[in-house]
C-alpha cells in the first residue's frame, strides 16, 4: 500500500501539534515541522526514496530518528510516537487548531482553562461568552471562533493541487501498469490546473470496460466502492478524495476527455455551437443524425465546430470560445519558459538548504539566474537578517559567483513592509541588492483601506522591485486579508513595480482572476516559488498552471527574459 508525502506530512504535524499543545519542548516541535516540510516539499516520493535503498538521513531537517520514524510511517502506516501521546492526549485537540487564530498554544489553554476537547465544546464555551473572559481572549475572537465553526459546517472538502497531484499520480502509475489499459488521463478541474480539486476524474480506453473497472476498485488505496458499473466506478480513497473512474473505447477518447475535462459551461457552448451546425456532440463523439462523423481527438471536437485547440486551462466559457473565433487566444506560458526563480530562502533565515545548494540547484534546472530573497530582520521568527548578516551574505553572492559558473546569482532579500509602509532595511541597504522583494507578514488584521495604504506607500519607495504574495492567503488555511487589490494593481502599475504570482500550492497567490487582470492593465508579473530548500524549486509548475489559468504569455512574465532585459523591465 502506497504511503504519500502529504500522507507523512500530515502524520509529523499531528505529533508537532499534539506535542505543542502539551507544552513540548519548543525545538522537538519545531524538529517535527521541519521534516513535516522537507516531506511535503520532496519531488519525488519518499516511499520510493526508501523502496530504492536511498537514505533519508541528511535531508533538510532530517537526522538519524527523524529518518527512521519517517521510515516507520512507510513500511507499518503508522507511527508509534504518534499513538503513544494520542493515548494520553485527546486527539480531537489537534482538530481545533485547524480553526483560524487557534494554533496549538491557544488551544492547551482552552483545554487547561475551559475543559474544551471537541469542536462541540468550542462551539458550547463560544456561545456562553466563556471564551472572552480568558486571557488573550476578546469578544472579537470569540465572535470570529463562532463565525469560523458555522462556516467549516457549509465548507466542501477540496484538496490543494499539489496534494491532489500525489494521490493521482501514484493511481495513474497502477493503472497504467495493467497490459489491457491504454490512455490514462486524470481530467476534470485537476487538467484545469484549478488550485483546489473536490475529487478526481480519471478517464481510461480499455477494450474490455469491466476489466478497466476490476483493475481500478482492486487498487490498495480504495477505502469505499461508492458506485460499480461495467464501465464506471466511484471510489473513495484512504485519503478522503473521491475518485470516479470512466472507461472509454478509443474511438470516443477525444470526446470524452473533452466531456470530463469541461468545465460545464465551456462544454455546453460548445455543443450549442455543434447543434447550430446540425451536430451532436457528446462524451461518445460527434453526430451527424445518428452515423458518427469523430471524436477519437480532442482536436475532431473544436475542428467540428471550426475552432482551432482551446487549451484546457483556458475551458472556464470565460472568453476563450469567442477569442478563438477571432484567431486571438494567447500562446500560454510553459515551463520552459521561465528563466531563473526569483524568490528563494537559504538556511541563512529560514531555509532548510545553504546558499551553494539552492544556486546549484536553481543552475540544474538550466536557470540563467536566481534571487536569494532571505528574510529582513523583523521576520524574528524566520531568523531575519539585519543589515551586518545580509551585508555577510553578499559578500558570500560574490565569492560564490566566481565559483559557480553559467548562474547569475542576484543579490536581493524579502523585506518585510512594515505597519507604517516603510520597508525593512534602510535605502542605503536597498541600493545595494540586483532586486527588492517586498511582502506583509504581520497585521493582517487592518481594514482593507489601511492594509492597502501600507502597500502603496511600501511602492513608493523606489528601490522595491516586486510585491510578493499579494494577499496573504494560504488555501484552506487563512483567508486573504482585507484588502483593494484592484487598487493596488493599479498602483503598481503607476509605479512600476511587479507582482509575484506565488507558486507555492498552499499559496498559489494572485489567484487566477486577477492574474488576468493584470495582463490586461498590463501590470509586470513574475513566476517564483517560495522556495524554502532544493525541492522548493520544482513547485514552478503549480504557479506556471496558475498562469496559463490567467491567460498569461510569456511576454506578460518578467523571468521569462534574459537578465538584461529584466533588469530593464524591474528599474524604476
Amino acid at each position: 500500500m502506497a504511503v504519500h508525502n502529504a500522507s507523512i506530512a500530515e502524520t509529523l504535524r499531528r505529533v508537532a501539534d499534539l506535542l505543542e499543545i502539551e507544552g513540548a519542548n519548543p525545538f522537538r516541535v519545531r524538529a517535527y515541522r521541519r521534516a513535516a516540510l522537507t516531506v511535503e516539499d520532496l519531488p519525488q516520493s519518499a516511499a520510493n526514496m526508501v523502496a530504492e535503498g536511498k537514505t533519508l538521513v541528511g535531508l533538510p531537517g532530517i537526522g538519524k530518528d527523524l529518518a527512521g520514524k519517517i521510515t516507520e510511517i512507510i513500511e507499518t502506516g503508522r507511527l508509534k510516537t504518534l499513538a503513544e501521546i494520542e493515548a494520553r492526549t485527546p486527539t480531537t485537540l489537534a482538530a481545533l487548531t485547524t480553526v483560524p487564530g487557534l494554533g496549538p498554544k491557544r488551544v492547551h489553554q482552552l483545554n487547561e482553562a475551559l475543559g474544551i476537547e471537541t469542536f462541540k465544546d468550542l462551539e458550547r464555551a463560544a456561545k456562553a461568552h466563556k471564551i472572552r473572559k480568558l486571557k488573550g481572549f476578546s469578544t472579537k475572537t470569540e465572535e470570529k471562533i463562532l463565525a469560523e465553526i458555522k462556516a467549516s459546517q457549509k465548507r466542501e472538502l477540496r484538496f490543494k493541487i499539489a496534494t491532489a497531484e500525489d494521490f493521482a499520480d501514484t493511481l495513474c502509475t497502477y493503472l497504467k501498469a495493467d497490459p489491457n489499459i491504454g490512455h490514462v488521463v486524470v481530467a476534470g478541474s485537476y487538467r484545469r490546473r484549478k488550485e483546489t480539486v473536490g475529487d478526481l476524474d480519471i478517464l481510461v480506453t480499455c477494450a474490455k470496460g469491466q476489466a478497466g473497472v476490476n483493475r481500478f476498485i482492486e487498487y490498495d488505496e480504495v477505502a469505499k466502492i461508492v458506485v460499480k458499473g461495467s464501465t464506471r466506478a466511484t471510489v473513495i480513497l484512504r485519503s478522503g478524495i473521491q475518485v470516479d473512474l470512466r472507461v472509454v473505447p478509443e474511438k470516443s477518447y477525444g470526446a470524452a476527455l473533452h466531456y470530463f475535462t469541461g468545465s460545464k459551461a465551456h462544454n455546453i457552448a460548445i455543443r450549442k455551437m455543434g447543434q447550430a451546425r446540425g451536430l451532436k456532440i457528446n462524451e461518445y463523439g460527434i453526430f451527424r443524425d445518428s452515423k458518427r462523423i469523430g471524436g477519437k481527438t480532442e482536436e475532431e471536437i473544436f475542428a467540428a465546430v471550426k475552432l482551432p485547440y482551446i487549451d484546457p486551462e483556458l475551458r472556464e466559457d470565460h472568453g476563450e470560445i469567442q477569442a478563438a473565433l477571432a484567431g486571438e487566444l494567447p500562446k500560454l506560458i510553459t515551463l520552459k519558459d521561465i528563466r531563473g526563480d526569483l524568490h528563494i530562502h537559504t538556511n541563512a533565515s529560514d531555509g532548510k538548504s545553504t546558499l551553494r545548494e539552492m544556486v546549484e540547484a536553481a543552475k540544474a534546472r538550466g536557470y540563467a539566474y536566481v534571487a536569494i530573497t532571505d528574510h529582513s530582520k523583523h521576520a524574528t521568527v524566520a531568523r531575519g537578517l539585519d543589515a551586518r548578516r545580509l551585508g555577510r551574505q553578499l559578500d558570500e553572492i560574490d565569492r560564490l559567483s566566481k565559483d559557480v559558473r553559467g548562474i547569475r546569482i542576484l543579490k536581493s532579500a524579502e523585506v518585510d513592509i512594515l505597519a507604517d509602509g516603510k520597508l525593512d532595511l534602510s535605502n542605503k541597504m536597498l541600493e545595494q541588492l540586483d532586486i527588492v522583494v517586498a511582502a506583509v507578514h504581520y497585521k493582517f488584521e487592518l481594514d482593507a483601506k489601511n492594509q492597502t495604504e501600507r502597500i502603496l506607500r511600501a511602492m513608493d519607495n523606489r528601490y522595491m522591485s516586486i510585491l510578493a504574495h499579494p494577499t496573504g492567503r494560504l488555501l484552506g488555511e487563512r483567508p486573504p486579508y482585507p484588502l483593494d487589490i484592484e487598487r493596488v494593481i493599479e498602483g503598481a502599475k503607476e509605479r512600476g513595480v511587479a507582482i509575484e504570482l506565488n507558486s507555492h500550492p498552499a499559496r498559489l497567490d494572485l489567484d487566477d482572476v486577477h492574474c488576468r487582470l493584470c495582463k490586461e492593465m498590463g501590470v509586470k508579473m513574475v513566476i517564483s516559488t517560495d522556495a524554502h530548500s532544493t525541492f522548493g524549486l520544482d513547485t514552478i509548475r503549480f504557479g506556471v498552471g496558475q498562469a496559463r489559468r490567467a491567460w498569461l504569455e510569456p511576454k506578460d512574465v518578467l523571468n521569462t527574459r534574459t537578465w538584461a532585459k529584466l533588469k530593464k523591465a524591474l528599474s524604476r
